[in-house]
């Protein structure tokens, strides 16, 4: 199977990955916490899914102040989660069905419980003294800057026995590392060296844009409400982070077969050549276009944007050339564990969840790149309906809501815009069987099931020929058989259609030409553009050409003449 100019796909590229919320998927001790024993029971449902890639969030010895994106420890498997044996028996059971491990690599901070940091805090006198970004006080013993972290108050936290402040992009718990020490460089280097030699075949690298800091640090525009500044626009990408990231490449990377993907907040479709490809620092990178759609301010989740399908179709379009301009490849991401359910995201709430559903993973699995599903999503959950903020976990979504009442929304308000964007939405537990707490554990799981769950779950979807799972599993299979809708380029049809979203994949011998209707009604395109084209695929029965039921999705066929 080869690429546009020549080459042959490189594995990553013709696979189907999937992303495991550890603490969420599978409980296999009764604790009400997933686990890695409990991944590995269920590797059988992925393969069947056709997914070759599994993308594991965090499950290194971490204290959980933000569920493992703060780690203590990154060559220690977290007990809750199981140990060392657990993992090397995962990753062997998975290389036996051809599936691969990625890990996350959290390397932007670390938890306030590391030891680098406990040794780092200690002061002057010690070798991890300047792992850390430790600043003295201003003059008036106030913070060095007026930095606001991306989980909202100040990003400096004052240390007593240093006598100085230390960054934080996120919780105070999260202390930054100091990437301009190459002490703290070799030693990430050597933690990505060590899962690679356990045989991992990947590393999703997570807030890569945040870790390199202004050689001076100075106050930014401040918001006259907080006083503060975001403290995005003062680290995400600053000049000189190519470097690091070149340097980790080339230690880690180069002679393997594994691939990268960082999570890239801040960078732009012009810099994209610097960053994927031949000559960039990963192989894909996270893009936010999408999922921010509705969303123009990140800090302020009651306050949304309109947005159109012909904006939706554009950052397709614009992010395929952008990757392709650049030499690399494409990402297809509709959700994530950050983010909510996209059938809630992407469309108004209706009787028709299902048809939602399909259509959205037609998308997410005939698109060209390397498409990631979040593990419920081929259950077709949606968002979490919870009545309270106390029924939430997620520290983002607590503090959001503080946020939003403190700005002058109302409880209301504050709640609706949590039940819009929480975290939590994508993180609830795995569903796979009718009854108490959907064959997720035998125990209360630490966060609620959807009420939904003797509908939606892996047992009676697999039954239903016509279930939103079963459809997964017919467009894994389609894509595997189908090789243009791998390895083919991408033509937007339609690009001004503000019901439809259409767009051809065709290689040297066929063609394949997807049409999903966006709307809850019946809607007609010109066939003329099919006349030579038979129907291969669709989310409903008796498919006709030039019409579009509610949400329908089809997909017809020709060999290229």
């Amino acid at each position: 199977m080869r690429n546009k100019t020549g080459g042959e796909l490189k594995w990553w590229q013709k696979t189907i990955a999937y992303e495991i919320y550890v603490r969420s998927f599978k409980d296999s001790n009764g604790d009400g916490i997933g686990d890695l024993n409990g991944i590995t029971s269920e590797l059988d449902h992925l393969k069947e899914l056709g997914v070759d890639a599994i993308w594991l969030t965090p499950c290194y010895v971490s204290p959980q102040a933000d569920n493992g994106y703060d780690i203590a420890d990154y060559y220690r498997i977290d007990p809750a989660y199981g140990t060392m044996e657990d993992m090397e028996h995962l990753i062997a059971e998975a290389k036996k069905r051809g599936i691969r491990i990625v890990m996350d690599l959290v390397f932007n901070h670390t938890s306030d419980q590391n030891e680098w940091f406990q040794s780092s805090r200690r002061g002057a006198e010690n070798d991890k003294s300047d792992w850390y970004i430790w600043v003295d006080p201003k003059e008036d013993g106030s913070a060095p800057t007026n930095w606001r972290s991306i989980f909202g108050g100040s990003a400096w936290t004052y240390d007593e026995g240093r006598k100085q402040y230390y960054l934080h992009t996120f919780l105070p718990e999260q202390p930054d590392l100091n990437w301009a020490n190459p002490a703290v460089r070799k030693e990430l280097q050597s933690v990505a060296k060590f899962w690679v030699n356990k045989g991992v075949g990947g590393f999703r690298m997570d807030a890569i844009t945040y870790i390199k800091k202004p050689e001076r640090f100075s106050d930014g525009e401040a918001d006259a409400k907080d006083t503060l500044a975001g403290i995005h626009a003062m680290t995400a990408n600053t000049d000189g982070i190519l470097d690091y990231l070149h340097e980790f490449k080339s230690a880690v990377q180069d002679g393997t077969d594994i691939f990268t993907v960082g999570e890239a907040n801040g960078v732009f479709p012009d810099q994209l050549p610097d960053w994927i490809g031949e000559n960039g620092v990963f192989d894909m990178i996270f893009q936010f276009g999408l999922v921010d759609i509705d969303l123009p301010d990140e800090n302020n989740w009651c306050e949304t944007c309109s947005w159109s399908l012909k904006d939706f179709k554009s950052f397709f379009a614009d992010s395929l050339q952008s990757c392709e301009t650049a030499g690399g490849w494409f990402p297809v991401v509709l959700e994530n564990h950050d983010q909510p359910r996209s059938i809630s995201h992407f469309f108004p709430k209706d009787d028709k969840r299902d048809a939602r559903a399909k259509a959205l993973a037609t998308l997410l699995l005939t698109m060209r790149g390397t498409p990631f599903i979040m593990q419920g999503e081929e259950l077709g959950f949606e968002n979490v309906s919870w009545q309270s903020i106390e029924d939430f976990d997620d520290i983002s979504t607590k503090n959001h809501y503080a946020f939003s009442l403190a700005e002058g929304y109302s409880k209301e308000q504050a709640l609706e815009s949590v039940l819009r964007f929480s975290r939590d939405s994508s993180r609830t537990p795995m569903q796979w069987e009718p009854g108490e707490n959907a064959g997720f554990s035998t125990a209360k799981p630490w966060l609620p099931v959807y009420p939904d769950h003797d509908v939606y779950n892996r047992t009676s979807e697999k039954k239903d020929p016509g279930s939103v799972l079963n459809h997964y599993i017919r467009l894994a299979k389609l894509r595997r058989t189908c090789r243009e809708l791998t390895d083919g380029d991408y033509t937007e049809l339609m690009p001004e259609n503000e019901q439809i979203f259409s767009y051809r994949r065709m290689n040297e011998s066929r063609k394949a030409t997807i049409f999903i209707n966006f709307t809850n009604r019946e809607v007609s395109y010109d066939p003329a553009c099919i006349s030579d084209a038979e129907w291969i695929f669709g989310t409903e029965q008796n498919a006709k050409k030039g019409l579009l039921r509610p949400y329908e999705a089809v997909i017809y066929e020709a060999p290229v003449s």
